[in-house]
């Protein structure tokens, strides 16, 4: 059996969280889609967002709130992304070691927000890992041990589509590990993650929240588009069947592991543009940075041919020009 979490560490308030303070979660304070509990965010200082109309459909118990209207989503997108870059030089200057995990339902729109985070930072700081399933030799090694492979050096920051928490989710539903591995896991679990953080590393974890009816119509978009398909895996197929019971697991794996070293915050992510501004906005708040931007380049002078004679391009085979 494993051990319960004690009470001073269920009861901690939004304020002791520890770096960034509350959750990002529902709108009215309750619970968040999923059953998630939903603490508010703490403001960074981000402009107001307008919003477009509301699109038609929306059943009973789905958001209130109107869609953001694209030009506001991308004139707000791109105001982050600059500060992402101002963050990407901080932690390059003062190497730091940032881990961002992912976590949620099956299209709760993990992967779109870390495509947002990374496309205008360098791939030599910020690298995304998302790892296949264990080969038979990685199931014999310690759980973590290839996941420990690709934590950051000095000056890099990871972000993990998926992560360590496989196990609490996915294999603990679909039968992949024994009752004493879950067990383990649930143990030993944040006792390394407070060990990560002891050793300086910025440990953040994010849950993407996504209602049973956006889930529905976001797999079959996936069905009906071949671009996408490939992202509908029989994994994600039979959580629909498995709703309950990867609810029961994401509750429980939340009990042991929402650490005040290590919370987990989670995302409303039904808007997936509301729900990409919202992470990007609470991981600018949660990695104290300072503006490193270096003064205007001055672009020099080509320099001279020097008696240079380019090879004729009859000896170079060119991509051919078809458009």
């Amino acid at each position: 059996m494993v051990s319960k979490p004690t009470t001073k560490s269920r009861k901690r308030t939004a304020e002791g969280t520890g770096r960034g303070g509350a959750l990002v979660g529902s709108d009215n304070g309750t619970r968040a889609t999923d059953g998630a509990p939903s603490r508010r965010a703490r403001s960074d200082g981000a402009a107001t967002v307008p919003s477009g109309k509301r699109p038609a459909g929306k059943s009973i118990g789905e958001s209130t709130r109107p869609a953001l209207g694209n030009k506001a989503y991308l004139k707000e997108l791109a105001r982050l992304q600059i500060e992402l870059v101002k963050v990407q030089e901080w932690i390059k200057h003062k190497g730091l070691r940032v881990v961002v995990i992912f976590e949620g339902r099956d299209a709760a729109g993990k992967g779109g927000a870390i495509k947002r985070i990374t496309e205008s930072m360098s791939p030599r700081i910020a690298r995304v890992v998302a790892l296949p399933a264990p080969t038979e030799r990685e199931k014999t090694q310690w759980y973590f041990q290839r996941y420990v492979a690709h934590l950051p050096a000095a000056g890099e920051m990871v972000l993990m589509d998926r992560s360590w928490y496989n196990r609490a989710g996915v294999e603990r539903v679909m039968g992949f590990c024994s009752e004493e591995e879950y067990a383990e896991f649930m143990r030993s679990c944040p006792e390394f993650e407070r060990m990560l953080v002891r050793s300086g590393i910025i440990l953040i974890k994010y849950w993407f929240s996504v209602s049973d009816a956006e889930q529905e119509r976001r797999f079959r978009q996936r069905i009906n588009d071949p671009t996408r398909r490939w992202k509908l895996s029989p994994m994600d197929v039979q959580s629909r069947s498995r709703w309950v019971e990867y609810s029961r697991a994401k509750d429980e794996n939340f009990r042991y592991t929402d650490i005040k070293q290590a919370p987990w915050y989670v995302v409303n992510s039904d808007d997936k543009k509301r729900a990409r501004l919202n992470v990007i906005s609470h991981l600018l708040s949660l990695i104290p940075y300072e503006d490193l931007t270096p003064q205007t380049i001055k672009l020099p002078r080509r320099q001279s041919d020097l008696g240079y004679v380019r090879p004729p391009m009859t000896d170079q085979t060119f991509v051919p020009e078809i458009y």
